[in-house]
């Protein structure tokens, strides 16, 4: 178990904040393949966080960060930016908790990302992603309605938040050698290290990117954080510039390492996931699975749990994905 941490957030704060979900966010099942396991050559344990409220893990980091807000702080609202699943986090979270929300969302987002951030009772101020910078909006945002700023991964209870998907799983699945996490800003992979590393020790924890966003890859190479041009690729949710200043440093101590996979290996292990395992699995969740299935990490005998991290994706381009190619 880790002890005294020099991170932003610890072991403990996951403990805390899986306390605070217990009964709020759904605790989303293992699932488990006889063919998966046959095709890794091991045991493998999915964990679907795309069967989570809102339909991803990003409810988990922002219920924690706005229910731990001093009522003063609840009464002044909350401001995120996000054009996907942090909105709609952030979004719900504060419904449930009674906390008025703005959420700074790109004016060409998908309309079904737009309505249903609304529909969760958040304020939604569209930009032009083309010529407003949507932090600095938020931020402004945030200073004149004396509310309070949600990053999307960057914060401890946001990290803390999102560790208590692999504390469950780890709790689940028992004992694990090999952990594969999606990859974005690193709020999911920072958490699911801080977690796994004090509940499986020695286990081997890798996280995800897609080959286009490969900001953690260079900056891993480097030892230092590396930024990159907004990336082109399916998995939207990954489409993050570099790693984050509190992130970096968890994962670059506590994970082995960093792999990507190509948006055809995506494709293919959202097609498996519908196939095989009557799973709607959205790319950027789809990431860790492509990784398994691809033989991106030697995992042969070994057991490996492996995070879906979302299912938010529109019918159009789910049919797209998995009718482009077979797994």
């Amino acid at each position: 178990m880790i002890g005294a941490t020099p991170f932003a957030a610890s072991f403990e704060d996951v403990r805390a904040a899986a306390v605070r979900l217990k009964g709020v966010a759904h605790r989303t099942p293992v699932i488990t393949s006889a063919t998966l396991d046959e095709r890794a050559g091991a045991k493998v344990f999915l964990k679907a966080e795309n069967l989570q409220r809102i339909g991803a893990f990003k409810f988990r980091g922002a219920y924690n960060k706005i229910a731990q807000l001093s009522p003063e702080r609840k009464r002044g609202g909350v401001v995120a930016f996000s054009s996907g699943n942090h909105a709609q986090g952030v979004a719900l979270a504060a419904k449930l908790l009674g906390v008025p929300a703005v959420i700074v969302m790109p004016s060409d987002a998908p309309a079904a990302k737009l309505a249903a951030t609304r529909g969760y009772g958040a304020e939604v101020v569209t930009y032009d992603r083309e010529r407003m910078n949507r932090a600095e909006l938020a931020a402004s945002i945030a200073a004149q309605r004396c509310a309070t700023l949600v990053p999307p991964y960057d914060d401890p209870a946001i990290i803390a938040g999102q560790g208590t998907a692999a504390l469950e799983l780890i709790e689940d699945a028992g004992q694990l050698d090999v952990l594969l996490v999606p990859l974005g800003g690193g709020g999911l992979l920072a958490g699911s290290s801080l977690a796994a590393n004090a509940l499986s020790p020695g286990v081997r924890i890798y996280g995800v990117e897609p080959e286009a966003g490969d900001d953690w890859v260079r900056s891993w190479r480097e030892n230092r954080i590396v930024s990159i041009p907004v990336p082109k690729t399916i998995a939207d949710g990954q489409q993050t510039q570099a790693p984050g200043e509190l992130t970096w440093p968890i994962v670059r101590s506590l994970a082995a390492g960093v792999v990507t996979v190509s948006d055809d290996e995506i494709r293919a292990a959202m097609r498996f996931a519908f196939e095989r395992l009557k799973l709607v699995v959205e790319p950027s969740g789809a990431t860790a699975l492509a990784a398994l299935l691809f033989g991106k990490v030697d995992v042969r005998g070994a057991c490996v749990g492996v995070t879906l991290s979302g299912g938010n994706v529109d019918p159009a381009t789910f049919a797209a994905c998995i009718s482009s190619l077979r797994a």
